[in-house]
């Protein structure tokens, strides 16, 4: 009683499981959805990841 799930293997990062068919095309839908950031939600992402010391490190 075991069931064959179709996966794809090619492009996979090693070391990670494949994706399920149609992985992909799931995420570009829901991404579709989403409105775009606004000009302030950028700017805040842009200083997170460009911190020099992380704030766990400064605290």
């Amino acid at each position: 009683m075991t069931s064959k799930q179709n996966v794809v293997t090619a492009g996979d990062v090693p070391g990670r499981p494949a994706r399920p068919v149609g992985y992909w095309e799931r995420i570009d839908r829901i991404d579709g959805q989403t409105p775009p950031l606004t000009d302030h939600q950028r700017a805040r992402l842009r200083t997170i990841f460009h911190q020099t010391i992380p704030r766990q490190e400064a605290a």
